[in-house]
């Protein structure tokens, strides 16, 4: 998966953090025209490092890798891209794990297709946003 890719979540004005280390780091330089991208790459020496940057987002959102798991360990809030064919922590057929009880999974229907896994975090994601303008509203009305 691509960062442009994951464009259509930017879509809907969320600031994301790439994580990112190694040869794909560079790709965070070069965000989708809309996406709104802090690179923190350079921050991170260690899992402890990771563990501080995961307590700032609302929400990792992130295909399976080290950070989710980390995020999971930590019961800090998780969505996963998992494909179709996923290792353990999606086991079969589930929403979330019975491993990390923050995790919401999403899973492909189709072998290497993201298209309607991404559709429906941005669906997730929009009603999320939804959810928290009202909540704000209504404290600023209170």
């Amino acid at each position: 998966m691509t960062l442009a890719d994951l464009a259509p979540l930017a879509l809907l004005g969320a600031t994301s953090l790439a994580l990112q280390k190694g040869p794909s780091e560079a790709h965070a330089f070069a965000a989708p025209e809309g996406m709104t991208l802090v690179c923190v790459s350079d921050e991170i020496m260690s899992f402890e490092d990771t563990v501080a940057i995961l307590i700032i987002p609302e929400r990792l959102i992130s295909v399976d890798s080290s950070p989710i798991h980390l995020a999971g360990a930590l019961g800090r809030p998780a969505w996963v891209m998992l494909p179709f064919v996923a290792e353990w922590l999606g086991l079969l057929e589930r929403k979330n794990s019975p491993c990390y009880l923050s995790l919401q999974l999403f899973r492909q229907s189709r072998a290497n297709v993201w298209q309607a896994v991404l559709q429906a975090m941005a669906a997730a994601l929009g009603a999320l946003k939804a959810e928290m303008t009202s909540k704000l509203n209504t404290l600023v009305r209170s």
